[in-house]
Formats: C-alpha cells, sequence, structure tokens
C-alpha cells in the first residue's frame, strides 16, 4: 500500500511540473524573437529538399510543416518542436518503466519511472528542449525511441521493438550528423555483454539497422552532389583536431549546465549500472553503456574539436539515456543530499526559463546590453525589418534586398516572409556552414552583375564583425558594390546590435570608397564612476569624406559639442586602409557637463556628422555617475 501511495504523488508530482513547464514553453515560446539557426531552418523549409548542406532535411520539414500551419510566426515555426519536447519526459517515463519492471505486487518500480521522467523535465537543457526549433530536438526523440526499442529487444526481439527501432534510427538519421555517435555507442553498447550480442544475431534487428542505414542516404547523395561540402564542415572544417587543454571546461559546463548534484547522480547511476545493479541488469548495463558512453565520448571529443560554437548541447542524448538508472541511485543517498538534488535540479531549470523570459523582453535586454552574455541571435530582428520595410516604402518597386551574411538574410526573409534575399560573401556564411547552401540556392552573390540592374537596399549587420576588422568589411563592399552612400543606421539596444542600411544605385559606381564612420571613446572607460562634469576624449574618422562634427550624447542626448580635429598619428598607423582625408587629424576632446541627471547608470554615446551631410549614432557605453 505504502508504494501505491508513493506511485501516486510521484504521478501526481509529474503531470503537475510537466504542464507547468510545457505552458510556460508555449508561452516564452510566442514571445521568443526567433534564433538566428530557427531561421535558416525555416527558409530551409522554404527550400524543400531531401537534405542541405548543414543539415539532413527533417528539421526544414518540421519547420516547413508548422509555418504551413500556423503561418510565418514564431509559434508556427516552434509548435512541432514544442510537441516533440513535451514527449521527452513521457518516453522517459516508459523506459524506466520497464527498466524498473514491477515484481510480486511491488510498485516501487512505478516510483523510480515517474521520477525519471520528473528527472527529465527538470534537467535544465531537457526542460528547455522544444522552445527552439532546432535539430536536438528530433534527435533526443529519435534516441529516446532507440534506447527505448533497445531495452524492449533486451527483454523479447519482437517486431513490435523491432519497427520502434527502425523509426528511431530513421528520425535520427534525417535529424543530424551528429546522431552516428548514438548509433556507433548503441552498437558498441550491444557488443559489450553476451544478451546484447544475442540481440545482435536476431534477423529482425538487421532489418531495423538496414532502414536506420537507408535513412541517411539522402545526406550522402547530397554530399556527392556537393564535393562533400556538408561532411567536410562536420568533420574537418570546423574542428582543428589537435589536443587543446579548453576541452576541460566541456566537463565543468556539463556539471554545471545539468546541475552539480544531479550530474554526480548521473554518473554514479552509470557506475552503478556498469556492475549490473538495477531491476534488471542486462538494462542497466545497457543504460550505462549507451549513455555513459554517450557523454564521456564527446566529453573526450571536447579536447579536440570545435570550441568557438555552442557545443554544450552535445551530451544531452546521453543524459537522457541516463535518466532511467537515476532515480535507483538516489534511493540510495542520504535524504539530505536527495532533497538538494531534487532542489538544485528545480532551480537549474527556472534559471534556464528565466534566461529565455529575459531574452523575449526588449526592455530587459537592454538593462544587460553591456553583458558579456548579451544574446545577439534574439535581439533586434523586429526593429531591423521595421526599419526595412520603412526604407523599402521609399525605393522603387523593383528595389532588391541585398544582406551581407546569412543571419541577416534568414532573420529578414522570416520577418518579411521573403526567403529569397541574397547574401554577399562573408566570413559568417562559412563560419556556420552555411555558404555551400546559400550557393546551392543561387542566392550568394559573389559579385554586383549577379544582383542585376535594379536598385538595392544592402543591410549590413556591423556588430556581427569583430571591431578591428570592420573597416576592411567596409572596403570589401566598396570593392564588390561601389563607394557606399549615407547610411540609415539602426541601433538597438545601446548599439550592441547594430545594423546599417545603404540605398545602393542600379549600377555599380566606380571611385574611391566612401564608408559608415568609425569612433572610440577613450576616455572615460566603459563602466567608469564619473562626475557629473568630466572630460571626454577619443577619435573618429569616415573614409572618403571625412568628419565635420562630433557631439557628445548622454542617454541619447546631445550634452557637448566635441573639439575635433587634434593629431593622431596612432589611428592611421592601425587602420592602415583608412582613406580618409583629415588624416592624422581625427582626435576630439570634450568637457561633458551632465547638469541634473540622477545619479547612477548612464550611457555616454556619440553623434557624428561626415563632410557629406550624413549623420550617424555611435553605440553607446555605460557610466556611473556619482554625487
Amino acid at each position: 500500500m505504502r508504494n501505491e501511495q508513493d506511485a501516486r504523488r510521484a504521478r501526481r508530482a509529474f503531470l503537475w511540473v510537466w504542464g507547468t513547464v510545457a505552458a510556460i514553453k508555449l508561452l516564452v515560446a510566442m514571445r521568443l524573437p526567433p534564433f538566428v539557426d530557427e531561421a535558416f531552418y525555416w527558409q530551409e523549409g522554404r527550400h524543400l529538399a531531401l537534405a542541405y548542406s548543414d543539415l539532413p532535411g527533417l528539421t526544414a520539414w518540421l519547420a516547413r510543416l508548422g509555418t504551413a500551419v500556423a503561418g510565418t510566426n514564431v509559434f508556427g515555426l516552434r509548435w512541432p518542436f514544442l510537441l516533440l519536447g513535451a514527449a521527452l519526459p513521457w518516453l522517459v517515463v516508459r523506459i524506466a518503466r520497464q527498466a524498473c519492471a514491477p515484481v510480486d505486487g511491488d510498485r516501487t518500480g512505478d516510483v523510480f519511472a515517474w521520477q525519471a521522467g520528473l528527472l527529465a523535465v527538470l534537467l535544465p537543457l531537457g526542460g528547455t528542449l522544444g522552445l527552439l526549433a532546432l535539430p536536438d530536438v528530433p534527435m533526443a526523440f529519435a534516441t529516446l525511441l532507440c534506447v527505448d526499442a533497445g531495452a524492449r529487444m533486451l527483454r523479447k526481439v519482437d517486431p513490435a521493438a523491432a519497427l520502434e527501432l527502425a523509426a528511431g534510427l530513421a528520425i535520427g538519421a534525417l535529424s543530424h550528423y551528429r546522431f552516428a555517435a548514438v548509433v556507433a555507442v548503441g552498437f558498441i553498447a550491444f557488443l559489450a555483454f553476451p544478451r546484447g550480442r544475442h540481440v545482435l544475431k536476431d534477423v529482425r534487428t538487421w532489418v531495423a539497422l538496414a532502414i536506420g542505414a537507408i535513412a541517411w542516404t539522402p545526406l550522402i547523395v547530397w554530399n556527392l552532389d556537393n564535393a562533400e561540402a556538408g561532411l567536410r564542415f562536420q568533420l574537418v572544417d570546423r574542428h582543428p583536431w589537435n589536443f587543446h587543454f579548453d576541452g576541460a571546461w566541456f566537463f565543468v559546463v556539463q556539471a554545471v549546465l545539468a546541475t552539480p548534484l544531479l550530474f554526480a547522480a548521473m554518473a554514479h547511476a552509470a557506475v552503478r549500472g556498469w556492475h549490473g545493479q538495477g531491476a534488471d541488469r542486462h538494462q542497466a548495463r545497457y543504460f550505462a553503456l549507451i549513455g555513459g558512453g554517450t557523454v564521456v565520448a564527446f566529453c573526450l571529443l571536447g579536447f579536440f574539436a570545435d570550441n568557438e560554437r555552442v557545443s554544450f548541447h552535445w551530451t544531452l542524448a546521453g543524459l537522457y539515456a541516463l535518466l532511467p538508472l537515476v532515480p535507483a541511485t538516489l534511493a540510495q543517498w542520504p535524504r539530505g543530499w536527495r532533497r538538494a538534488t531534487w532542489v538544485l535540479a528545480a532551480a537549474g531549470l527556472v534559471a534556464m526559463l528565466g534566461y529565455y523570459v529575459v531574452v523575449s523582453s526588449p526592455a530587459a535586454r537592454a538593462r544587460f546590453a553591456a553583458a558579456k552574455w548579451y544574446p545577439a541571435n534574439f535581439a533586434g530582428w523586429d526593429a531591423l525589418a521595421d526599419a526595412v520595410r520603412d526604407e523599402r516604402a521609399k525605393l522603387p518597386r523593383e528595389t532588391r534586398i541585398v544582406a551581407d551574411n546569412f543571419k541577416v538574410g534568414a532573420e529578414l526573409g522570416f520577418a518579411l516572409d521573403t526567403p529569397d534575399i541574397a547574401v554577399l560573401p562573408h566570413r559568417l556564411n562559412a563560419l556556420h556552414g552555411r555558404a555551400p547552401q546559400l550557393d546551392v540556392w543561387k542566392l550568394l552573390a559573389h559579385d554586383r552583375a549577379s544582383l542585376g540592374d535594379q536598385p538595392l537596399l544592402l543591410v549590413v549587420g556591423a556588430s556581427e564583425v569583430r571591431y578591428r576588422e570592420l573597416l576592411r568589411h567596409y572596403h570589401a563592399l566598396c570593392d564588390l558594390l561601389g563607394p557606399l552612400p549615407p547610411p540609415r543606421v539602426v541601433n538597438i539596444d545601446h548599439g550592441r546590435q547594430r545594423f546599417l542600411l545603404f540605398r545602393m544605385p542600379a549600377q555599380k559606381q566606380s571611385g574611391e570608397c566612401t564608408a559608415p564612420a568609425m569612433a572610440y571613446i577613450d576616455a572615460p572607460l566603459a563602466k567608469a564612476r564619473v562626475s557629473r562634469d568630466f572630460e571626454a576624449a577619443g577619435w573618429a574618422f569616415k573614409d572618403g569624406v571625412g568628419i565635420a562634427r562630433v557631439e557628445v550624447t548622454l542617454d541619447g542626448q546631445v550634452v557637448g559639442v566635441a573639439d575635433y580635429g587634434q593629431q593622431h598619428v596612432g589611428i592611421r598607423g592601425f587602420w592602415r586602409e583608412s582613406n580618409d582625408p583629415q588624416h592624422p587629424y581625427v582626435a576630439w576632446t570634450a568637457r561633458v557637463r551632465a547638469g541634473s541627471v540622477s545619479p547612477g547608470l548612464h550611457w555616454l554615446g556619440l553623434r557624428l556628422t561626415g563632410r557629406d551631410g550624413s549623420v550617424e549614432q555611435w553605440p553607446e557605453q555605460p557610466l556611473r555617475i556619482v554625487d
């Protein structure tokens, strides 16, 4: 009777938490701006194909399905992924219930099953899965289908289990290149002990494996048709394949994101499972091998692989596979440690959901404009789209929108429901493996002639380029399209996210490169504490025409005019390609009188007027005024 009551309580807790989290995710998903990768998957979905340069086809197909049903908006894009994400904890419950089957009326297995499902909801990365339209969602779904099928086949190989395995393998193959690692670890897990090897001797197992292998065909064919561009990016271009100690941080990040105590419980569960400790020793060993093996493999890979882009989610498939073992392991821990594990996991999920709530609020994002973790990939796309709509209304109907990188092209395309925005060559296109796909769509413009004889609205993501490389980027745009006219500047969150809009003529113009202004505030430093009256100093130049006036702003309001034109020989020495005719007289100083503004955080900026009449608002930096 006691176990039956515990099982009911565990089930009730799971249902309440699962329902609450699902509702929160739905609300946040309807407000959260589209992440850059989501926008590109939407664009892929509008160019339906069996496979793409960066991924197999399933993520794009789901994005297409979602928007076909609910329209081109963030809910339409995400609802299929929300459904799959909501199903994951239920799959964990199903798997754990098989692993902890009741014996002689003992309902402890039911308690552990519902607890495992609850842990799947609370696991910070897992609990937020489905909030974004990303390939990790169907890949996690496929992994759990395969884990469930494997656990069933360890008990008895039957057609239903083989069919589930085939479905999981096929969905995984259509989700991501990375699923190949899950397949490899799973195969090794079956080879590692006699019962698993017995399963591999059954012809139904091999039929399922064959179906899973066939599902890789579209990706293989795409690579054969495109000089292995996708494989080279995934396996060669993005990875240094040299040992680097940064991989040690991968373990730390995994422990923090899974929450340390839950991560320790998973490690303990893997060790216990390896030694066959569980309701079914064959299944316990199987979960330990496939879950622990996947986590360890990706953690070791971190010492040799790409450490520039986000990779902390790689181990998620392995963590899910370990969850069915964790409740029985926690039952061996002291009561205080068990409670701390649950509380810390819940706090981790709240923190992750809280992050997305902050990101979905423009006001909250602006408060963190100076923070290192500023969510640039979520920020500013709606304001940019509004500016583009406004500019396009003033231009001839035949004007073509051109983006300087795939991020701007995909996000603008999603906002304007225009999937064919041309994109210029940019390091980001290659860095993220999107250049080959843009080439396939004939959207990568290598020269002005490929854009046609029509006016252009060029949209440049200035904040996507490292500042020391920004002037070189402007000159590359001049080489490609001709001198750049005065831009319309779109600053979001004090300029942390910055876009420039140029009205380009129908024909490429000749002449010396004119470019947007470049500037810097040397003093006061960002986040400095200053009095109401303080000295400011820096430099500014504008290639092709020069600077006529520099004004200092505080919270967007002009508070002083700088003394511009002072000598600074070091600027030309660093920016060697600059052709501003005023070099080396490009420095400025100003006396700023803040007047009656309240003490506290304020934003210092510049308004730069060029000799061609252009006015550009420079990004602001924070400072604190003290009495």
